[in-house]
């Protein structure tokens, strides 16, 4: 009788070790955070060279994981760069291909949410969405997001201070933002909801998406970010010409608090992790959804080399407006301090964190990526994409580019001539070679008219709410 006491509470003792939450902690799936910044250059980080604004969160980001030099946004304006990362297609099939607010996500159009979600995923968003405003199908909790804190529409993510926000599918007031107030700075907002998400789900696997709005303008931003920088920079008064946007007085000081305070807000995220003890069990990616701004805030992207050593900016197909910043951490898996030249890009996204979440893209969805967990680990073969391929879509207005190796190619308009670079001997394109390689043009200009599907044809009677009523 007392052997089998023994041995049956021997047993109890291990089945309760087995169930026991350190248990399941160790085979709970890895949790993802995708960190997307908004107008960031490539240049505006210190670990991508920057001299002039600090970034130690994001540097050591670096530093503990991989650094890719190589990897491309899905566009050069947001809406259709948001557009590729969630559907994982490039801009010649995904459905939104311009900064356009009736083009958006139907029912059909399957998200990495959405996997994740079906992969047994928390799923959280937090920030500009810009795919589907209120009462369509293209809504963050239509399409695969638990809960969701931000802007359905890319142009109310112009401001910091409105005086409500959407929250799930309800308008969450700000009347401390009426009247001209600056009462909330609407991204410390975005990131406590995101950071509140994670704890509330640190014993499951999540999703945490955070297209946080800095630095886009307006140019604006809390004393305590600009203090550090005061009087470091020549001052220089920066105004956006539309009406009813906040503007600076000392535009570069501005400029430099709001990409400090982006990464504070990462020092924060990281740190928040290694309190839960789950730190090791994530992987972070940050990048930015294109390139560095240019138009009347050129100067200011000029004065901190933003987009160097790339020709170009935010809005245009070269590699300033396409090439961005992308960093990815996971201790224990990616090895610190590493460098990765793969060429990749958002449509990229949705198949990797499929098979990191240990799942797979549904049967029947057509996806363009490739997943690059492969150099993320440093295991196994590391397929690579034949080529990369932009186009910017809007009524009659097309511009495209593609890269294939080392060549690229930049057709701004239709009825322009087709531009050619090397990239590998001319990474700022600088000389057109396409006089003296016509055959390579032709070859490359075949293949962007195969990367071509024709556009979804979205109905023009959609009235979404514009700026007015969200601000002043």
């Amino acid at each position: 009788m007392l052997l089998r006491f023994v041995f049956l509470s021997t047993l109890l003792c291990c089945l309760t070790g087995y169930f026991s939450p350190v248990s399941e902690a160790a085979e709970q799936k890895p949790n993802i955070i995708f960190i997307m910044a908004d107008d960031l250059g490539y240049a505006e980080l210190g670990c991508y060279g920057q001299t002039k604004i600090k970034t130690p969160h994001i540097d050591k980001l670096a530093a503990d994981g991989m650094k890719f030099t190589q990897a491309y946004a899905g566009c050069m304006v947001c809406q259709p760069s948001r557009s590729v990362l969630m559907t994982g297609q490039h801009t010649g099939h995904t459905a939104v291909r311009a900064n356009d607010l009736n083009q958006l996500l139907y029912e059909e159009d399957k998200t990495v949410a959405e996997v994740l979600k079906a992969a047994g995923y928390a799923t959280g968003m937090f920030g500009k969405w810009g795919l589907g405003y209120a009462g369509t199908s293209g809504q963050p909790l239509k399409k695969g997001f638990d809960t969701f804190t931000g802007q359905l529409l890319q142009v109310h993510a112009h401001f910091y201070y409105p005086f409500w926000i959407w929250h799930n599918n309800e308008k969450r007031m700000l009347p401390e933002n009426e009247n001209n107030q600056r009462g909330t700075y609407i991204n410390d907002l975005l990131h406590e909801d995101a950071m509140n998400f994670i704890r509330e789900n640190q014993s499951q696997p999540f999703f945490a998406y955070l297209p946080y709005i800095i630095p886009h303008v307006e140019l604006v931003v809390p004393e305590e970010s600009e203090r550090p920088y005061r009087g470091k920079f020549p001052k220089k008064q920066i105004l956006d010409p539309r009406p009813g946007y906040i503007g600076s007085e000392d535009g570069l000081t501005t400029f430099a608090g709001m990409v400090s305070r982006l990464d504070d807000n990462v020092g924060e995220l990281v740190a928040m992790l290694e309190e839960l003890g789950i730190r090791d069990n994530t992987l972070i990616i940050f990048t930015s959804d294109n390139g560095g701004q240019g138009g009347t805030w050129k100067e200011m992207t000029d004065f901190f080399n933003g987009n160097a050593p790339l020709r170009g900016h935010k809005g245009t197909m070269y590699e300033g407006g396409l090439r961005v910043p992308f960093i990815a951490s996971w201790p224990g898996k990616i090895k610190p301090g590493t460098t990765s030249d793969l060429q990749i890009g958002f449509w990229d996204i949705l198949p990797t964190f499929a098979q990191v979440a240990g799942t797979k893209v549904p049967e029947g969805v057509d996806i363009d990526g490739i997943s690059f967990l492969p150099t993320l680990l440093g295991k196994g073969t590391q397929e690579k994409q034949k080529y990369l391929y932009w186009e910017y879509t809007k009524d009659k207005i097309r511009s495209r580019a593609l890269r294939r190796g080392d060549w690229k190619v930049v057709q701004n308009r239709m009825n322009q001539p087709v531009e050619l670079y090397d990239l590998g001997k001319d990474i700022g394109e600088t000389k057109n070679l396409a006089k003296q390689h016509p055959e390579k043009v032709k070859e490359l200009t075949k293949v962007m008219q195969q990367a071509h599907t024709e556009p979804r044809d979205f109905p023009q009677n959609l009235k979404p709410i514009g700026i007015k009523g969200y601000v002043k």
